[in-house]
């Protein structure tokens, strides 16, 4: 008996032992990759910075600025060999002209010329960077600095991968959330990200549904729709934005022994409150309204917990109204429409409709 107790007791140890070995060795490498990706970034900074400023001794001569990098990639593809060629120079370069206002000169100078080790305890613990190389070469494509600002935060706070951040840039996700808050809100995309704090937030104009598959011209019902959604869960997760959960599709409550269906229900928990979305392949009109306010009604009586908020329906379609929305329910009603398209937006279309949107709001 007392060899069985033993056994047990070593058994459990050695499980112990595994389970804090691994943690260990998991955060040692997390930790060793954002030192290793801290001190990359703040080289290529650097060299950026110092290839700059040379040019500018001898702007005077057109050729002047070719000759310094293709000087320096032979120096250093010679000393170091590959990572220095002239492409990648010239991506260093661009690196600090758009970001040069993240470094201040004396932690510059500590780094680059003095080399303080001591510097790093500053830069850990508020770091310059919070990306990837990989993803600064995608963020470096994006020309307007809001919106540059806007998809490094939301790389960095959802970690983002590099395809998630190119398919997320690609359905102007930025121009999508801007066009559904005011001014003041969209200031605050290119300081904070993206943050859910009330029902509007989570709402996008329009939402884009372009991993379903379904042709644009195709005709399909609402169930059809459905289903594409749900045989492609993950990525319809990842446009509605951060924080849902899946609950349930086509779920049903009675009442006065009539039976009612949501096509997909969710539940956000940073808003801490239900999501209902009901989806129409025809253009939305006052009776899909009222049996949208009926579904949030229901859930705000009969399923939310008193320490929850009220719950949020969003009408998504193909042709929204916020018009109708507006006039049909009262001003408090939590209750959105949301235009889905099928396709990949025009993004220089939403972008002329946003500086549009805001020069109104200016003006």
């Amino acid at each position: 008996m007392d060899n069985k107790n033993e056994m047990i007791e070593t058994n459990q140890s050695l499980d112990i032992l595994i389970a804090n070995s691994i943690d260990l060795i998991q955060y040692a490498r997390q930790l060793v990759a954002k030192q290793v990706n801290l001190v990359q970034l703040m080289t290529y900074y650097s060299l950026g910075k110092w290839i700059v400023e040379v040019q500018q001794e001898g702007q005077e001569r057109a050729q002047y600025g070719k000759k310094v990098i293709k000087a320096l990639s032979d120096h250093l593809t010679e000393k170091f060999g590959r990572g220095f060629s002239k492409a990648n120079l010239e991506f260093f370069r661009r690196f600090y002209l758009n970001y040069e206002d993240r470094i201040a000169e004396t932690v510059f100078r500590q780094f680059a010329i003095e080399k303080t080790e001591t510097v790093f305890r500053q830069l850990e613990e508020n770091p310059p960077f919070i990306v990837s190389w990989s993803h600064y070469l995608q963020l470096m494509r994006i020309e307007n600095k809001e919106e540059r600002s806007f998809y490094e935060i939301e790389s960095a706070k959802s970690g983002w991968g590099i395809r998630t951040l190119q398919r997320q840039y690609n359905s102007s996700l930025y121009e999508r959330l801007a066009l559904s808050r005011d001014k003041d809100a969209v200031m605050r995309l290119a300081r904070e990200g993206n943050v859910i704090a009330n029902p509007k937030d989570i709402v996008k104009q329009p939402t884009v549904l372009e991993f379903l598959g379904l042709e644009e011209k195709a005709e399909y019902s609402e169930s059809d729709l459905e289903t594409a959604i749900i045989n492609k869960l993950q990525k319809f997760l990842l446009e509605l934005g951060k924080g849902y959960l899946f609950e349930a599709r086509q779920k049903r409550f009675t009442f006065n022994e009539d039976n009612y269906y949501v096509d997909l229900v969710f539940y956000n928990r940073l808003l801490r409150c239900y999501v209902l979305i009901d989806l129409k392949v025809d253009k939305l009109t006052h009776q899909d309204i009222g049996q949208m306010q009926m579904y949030v009604n229901y859930y705000d009586r009969y399923e939310k917990l008193d320490e929850e908020n009220p719950t949020i329906g969003i009408l998504m379609c193909r042709e929204a109204n916020d018009a109708l929305v507006e006039i049909t329910l009262p001003k408090d009603a939590n209750i959105y429409a949301s235009q889905y398209k099928l396709y990949l937006p025009d993004k220089k279309l939403l972008q002329d409709k946003l500086r549009q949107w805001i020069a109104e709001e200016e003006s």
